[in-house]
């Protein structure tokens, strides 16, 4: 009988072993891991406008957009279903059509890649940048782990650019940009989130989108926008301009993520990559060879469901989601106005008041570590994010995160008592901290 196969951790990609990896499989795990504990960790959309038969109207809704709208007779409908779709995708058009009507973004469906969620969005623009060994990307900091994970499996250094007290100061990027030039590194792009943003909940004034823009044509970087909460405003009103729909010059990389606006289960998302290259073509048919070798193309299922959402709502994303930013709205103002009633008396805590979104990040005067995370789900039976798993500063190591976006007020209220235990008594054991 032979021995089974015992491999060496040292012969496999270092990567693996990256905490930024590791974040990302306790973040999606620690909650399951606890399932009586009031959550306020994953960024998940609200399920209270989810229903199994809006599914099978959306179907029948694209399903009839092929035959009536596209002239597909029946036999192509159900190729279009059924089999191997175009690595591309096959719903470029209707997101070109809801970016034109939420966004003012102008753009050729031509220049879009359907992807398996955001994250291979992240991932094939990435792949498409790190050309030589002295290239590397520059993120707003602290930062989504999806992009600093996937960079790192691309041995793609991740240069940090930090937040302020109310986000990202174009001088900061400046000065970054200059520093990683004069270290013999060669910037092809910087990572954010303009419109509250995963983690820190900040959002980008006009005036600093608009010098972000100067800048990235200044010193020839793109710009990689994720927007994936910029519907959910937590008040009416106009909403600010992507970075996108600024953009004259092709210098943003424009992705979209389909799980929060639609619903996560679909795994759809998309990249608007209008840049041309030299000798023709556009960054998008570069994507779409990537994405062919990595996962051929993104399920025509998925992307029918997507598409017969975005028909039932005229081609508006806003307007499919009026439920779901109620819900968000009610959410956010429960959270922070229960943060105020339970907190503002209390020395060295302290929290931002992000204007939309799902998170809200909350300073206190003692570490927040994965080990007070486990005490307070067995303990106390609330579960949140430890800020350092975002970022790896001094103020991170004492800031966690909170998200309201899958709650309900009830368990949101409960869950901010819960947490004013736990940090009265951490208060208590450390008066000076």
């Amino acid at each position: 009988m032979t021995s089974p196969v015992l491999l060496d951790r040292a012969d496999l990609h270092a990567s693996l072993a990256d905490p930024a990896l590791l974040s990302m499989n306790f973040l999606n795990e620690v909650a399951g891991r606890y399932p009586r504990a009031i959550s306020f960790a994953p960024g998940r959309p609200t399920e209270e406008t989810f229903d199994v038969a809006d599914l099978h109207r959306y179907l029948d809704a694209y399903a009839r957009h092929l035959a009536e709208d596209k002239g597909y007779d029946e036999v192509r409908v159900r190729r279009e279903l059924f089999q191997y779709g175009r690595t591309k995708g096959v719903v470029h058009e209707l997101i070109a059509r809801q970016l034109q009507l939420d966004e003012g973004i102008t753009v050729d469906p031509e220049a879009i890649v359907v992807t398996v969620g955001a994250q291979e969005a992240l991932w094939l623009v990435l792949r498409a940048l790190k050309a030589a060994e002295n290239d590397v990307v520059l993120a707003v900091t602290p930062a989504y782990v999806g992009l600093t994970g996937a960079a790192r499996l691309l041995d793609l250094p991740v240069r940090s650019v930090p937040e302020g007290p109310h986000g990202l100061r174009p001088e900061d990027l400046l000065d970054r940009i200059r520093a990683v030039r004069a270290a013999g590194e060669r910037p092809r792009a910087l990572y954010l989130v303009p419109d509250f943003s995963n983690p820190s909940g900040h959002s980008l004034d006009l005036a600093t989108r608009r010098r972000l823009l100067e800048i990235a044509a200044e010193e020839d970087i793109l710009l990689l926008e994720d927007n994936p909460y910029g519907y959910f405003r937590a008040a009416d009103g106009e909403r600010l301009p992507t970075l996108k729909a600024l953009d004259t010059g092709q210098r943003v990389v424009h992705v979209g993520s389909l799980a929060k606006t639609c619903f996560p289960g679909a795994r759809v998302g998309f990249a608007v990559a209008d840049q041309q290259i030299a000798g023709g073509g556009l960054l998008a048919d570069e994507l779409s060879r990537a994405k062919s070798m990595v996962t051929v193309n993104t399920s025509p299922i998925s992307q029918a469901l997507v598409g017969g959402m975005l028909l039932e709502h005229g081609g508006s994303l806003l307007r499919a989601n009026e439920r779901a930013i109620a819900v968000y709205r009610r959410n956010l103002d429960c959270l922070l106005k229960g943060l105020e009633r339970r907190f503002s008396a209390l020395p060295g805590v302290s929290w931002n008041t992000p204007s939309g979104g799902f998170f809200v990040v909350v300073t206190v005067p003692f570490p927040v570590t994965d080990a007070l995370l486990e005490d307070a789900a067995v303990r106390h039976g609330v579960l949140f994010t430890p800020m350092r798993h975002f970022g790896d500063d001094a103020r991170s190591a004492r800031q966690l995160r909170l998200s309201c976006s899958y709650l309900t007020t009830d368990q949101i209220e409960s869950g901010l008592d819960r947490l004013s235990d736990l940090i009265a008594e951490h208060l208590r054991a450390a008066p000076d901290a």
